[in-house]
Parts: C-alpha cells; structure tokens; sequence
C-alpha cells in the first residue's frame, strides 16, 4: 500500500531523522535527476506563496514534472466535487498530488480513494506535516542534536487556530522538548501543556520562540480590535530577545510590527529565511522518501 503524509504521525522518528539527513544534503541546491518520471500535482484551495512555490522547486530539483492547478479555473468552480476533481487527477496517473484545503480531514480522506501518494499541504486548522517538519529540521540543525530534552521552546500566538501548531507541538515532543504556550486566553488549545499570557513570565527559559501570524480567516468574531492592539502583547520584539541566547521562527506570512518587529526580522537571531530555505530541502527529502521506490 501506497503510504501518504497527511498527519505527522505517519511518519515514525526514524523515518524523520533519515529524512533530515538527506534534506541536509539537498541544503546544496543542486538539481538531481532522483525523480526524473514522476508527475506531481499542486492543488492548493487555499492561497500560498511560500509552500505551494517550496513544493514546486523541491520536485523540480528532483526531476519531476509539476502541474499546478489553478483551482479558481478548475472544474471545483462549477460544481464538479472535491472527490471527482480527484479521482480525475487520478486517472492522469500522477505519483503524487499534494493538496491544501480550508476544511480538516480532506487530505486524509482523498487518499481512501486515490493511487497515488497525498501529501498534505495545510487542512483548515489540523495539520501542516512540512513545515512541521521543516520547523522541527530548523531546530535540531541550530542545536545539531535530535535530542531535545533539555530545549524549551514557546510557541506564541493564535495557536488555537494554527495548524502549523498541531504539526509543532506533536513533533517537538516526540524529540523531547519542553513545550510552553504564549497565548491570549481565546487563542488557548486544549492541550495538556504548560501556559502563560505573558511572555515575558518565561523568556529567561526559552531557548527557541515559534511566532505565528493571527489565523483571522478562522475567526468567527473579531477578538482584538485591531491587529495592533494584539501585537502590544504578543509581538517579539529587539527588547525581549536581546542579550539572550534564543532564536526567533515563523511560518509565514510574517505580520511585521505585529507578530515581529522589524529589527527582530533582520536580527541574526530570526530564522524566518532560513526555514524558507530549510522547507525546499526538507520537502526534496520528504517527496524522495515517498516516490522513489
């Protein structure tokens, strides 16, 4: 049976860990000919810049043929459903599609019925496997250790909301680390974790801050009355990190002066670009370790 990444449970700590490893070595750039007849598709229901173009670079260093679908001129736009515009793509006979979708689950269910290999690329509010583990590589490749029992790393922001949450924390402790919540008390998950409302009860502790963005497309009312009223509270700023031995990520799209300062985004502390790059290695070893054999 054909395996998909849809949950980061589908990969065990092995399988991770020689992931990272030859996402290390596609850190090079170079264009390889590893999946020289694969076709990928991208069908993305929700916009990206980043992962959607992280995903498309990654097979094309491989070797792979990649059709985006531009889903606003698909058949989905005149009624065709979710579940015919896949088993179509299916009959094209492509080695992988990977998809996002604004609802949970989808992914998960598409590959009850499909041939070739789904990869999730973000479902509403549930998972983000790749940058997950993108996150994850960042992390244990600044430490250069995959053991980190004696890391503390704040999560802070709308985590409630974020599936890029779900896929941080589900990782980070199965590799040991210490998992703390910075996070408005409506924004608070139910998760059997360590909280605060205030980053600055913890910062001495924490080694690695996970910033992210405000999912205000998940809101159903307005929580803060404005973006700025809530970035006087959460945002990471020069102040807070300087002097300490931590450093700052997000998964994108930054709000600057909101989740980040600028002078935060530009300090040698912030890891934003790196995981950018990071995520075209990463995604290279995960679409290697699924479509090779």
């Amino acid at each position: 049976m054909k395996k998909h990444l849809t949950h980061t449970k589908d990969l065990s700590k092995n399988e991770i860990i020689e992931i990272f490893k030859r996402a290390q070595l596609f850190l090079d750039e170079q264009r390889r000919d590893i999946l020289g007849d694969k076709l990928i598709i991208n069908i993305f229901f929700e916009n990206s810049t980043r992962t959607r173009s992280s995903f498309e670079i990654a097979a094309k260093r491989l070797g792979a043929d990649v059709v985006n679908l531009d889903v606003s001129k698909s058949s989905t736009s005149k009624g065709e459903t979710l579940y015919d515009t896949a088993m179509n793509l299916d009959a094209m006979a492509p080695s992988a599609i990977v998809v996002r979708h604004k609802n949970a689950g989808v992914p998960k269910i598409l590959s009850k019925y499909v041939k070739a290999t789904i990869i999730n690329a973000g479902d509403g509010a549930h998972q983000h496997p790749t940058q997950g583990l993108l996150d994850l590589f960042t992390i244990t490749k600044h430490f250069n250790t995959y053991d980190l029992s004696n890391k503390h790393i704040a999560i802070v922001g709308d985590i409630k909301n974020s599936r890029v949450a779900n896929s941080d924390i589900e990782l980070l402790q199965r590799f040991g680390a210490n998992v703390v919540l910075v996070t408005p008390p409506h924004f608070l998950p139910n998760k059997d974790l360590p909280y605060t409302y205030d980053i600055k009860e913890v910062i001495d502790d924490i080694d690695v801050i996970i910033s992210l963005r405000t999912q205000t497309e998940r809101h159903t009312n307005a929580t803060y009355a404005s973006l700025d009223d809530y970035g006087h509270n959460f945002k990471i700023t020069k102040e807070l990190i300087e002097g300490r031995d931590v450093i700052v990520m997000h998964p994108g799209p930054v709000h600057r002066n909101i989740d980040l300062s600028d002078e935060v985004m530009n300090s040698p502390q912030s890891k934003v670009l790196e995981q950018v790059k990071n995520g075209v290695a990463v995604r290279m070893a995960i679409l290697e370790h699924f479509l090779r054999h």
